[in-house]
Parts: C-alpha cells; sequence; structure tokens
C-alpha cells in the first residue's frame, strides 16, 4: 500500500462516486462541490500495490492549532484489512500535521475504530458550537 498528499494521482470519479453515492454524510453532493472541496484540503489517497485508489480522507487546516480530518473512506473490498489504520495513521504523523494542537473529526458508527488511533470524545463539548446552513 501507498499513501500520497498529491492530488494529481486521485482519482476524482471514484471519490465522487463513494461520497454523493455511498456515504451517509455526503449524500447528493455534486461532483462540482468535491472538486471544490478538494481544491481547499490537503488529502490523502491510499493506492494498492498496482496505484489503484482504494481509499481517501482529507483535512481541513492551519497547520498550527487547529485541523478536522473529513470524508474518510475505503473502499468495500478493502475494509477490515488494515487500510482505515494505515490511513489515519500517516494523517496523524504526517510532518505537516502532527504538531497541529487540535485534530477532530465526526462519526456516526466508528467510535472505536477512531478510539483505536488515539481520538476521544470532546472533553468539554459544551464550549463547541456550530452554524449550520440549511439549502432548500
Amino acid at each position: 500500500m501507498l499513501i500520497s498528499t498529491n492530488k494529481h494521482q486521485l482519482d476524482i470519479d471514484l471519490i465522487c462516486d463513494f461520497l454523493a453515492n455511498q456515504s451517509y454524510w455526503a449524500k447528493d453532493r455534486s461532483f462540482a462541490d468535491i472538486q471544490t472541496t478538494i481544491d481547499n484540503s490537503m488529502c490523502f489517497g491510499v493506492y494498492d500495490d498496482n496505484r489503484k485508489q482504494i481509499g481517501f480522507a482529507r483535512v481541513v487546516t492551519d497547520y498550527i492549532v487547529f485541523g478536522y480530518i473529513m470524508d474518510v473512506f475505503v473502499v468495500d473490498e478493502y475494509r477490515r484489512m488494515g487500510v482505515g489504520k494505515f490511513l489515519m495513521e500517516a494523517i496523524v504523523n504526517h510532518p505537516d500535521l502532527k504538531n497541529v494542537k487540535r485534530i477532530v473529526l465526526a462519526t456516526k458508527d466508528m467510535h472505536k475504530f477512531y478510539q483505536s488511533i488515539g481520538f476521544v470524545s470532546l472533553g468539554v463539548p459544551e464550549f463547541y458550537m456550530e452554524r449550520t446552513s440549511i439549502i432548500s
């Protein structure tokens, strides 16, 4: 397996298909919107020995204070093979990110997995607020 942050290697069609059609968090996100998120994030592609993309994640960050890991996925046929752990460890240990003070992510169903990488529930969740945009 190989991890790369080179956006030119990303299989945009694979990423768009997975996010828009297979994920619970990005259903119906448009190709243009996905491309914009990629353009404005630090992206991690995971590739098999034949250079076929098998996973993806992106980080929105200022590289010092805060980072937000988003859109993490591994394609079905490579799940439960250590790809996700390989990807997440590459992210948290990346030289550009390893000194970021706070890295967060959101998940509906993978808490135990992320705990195995060192993530914990928010220590003081009442400090955090959000503003969402309702699109009609």
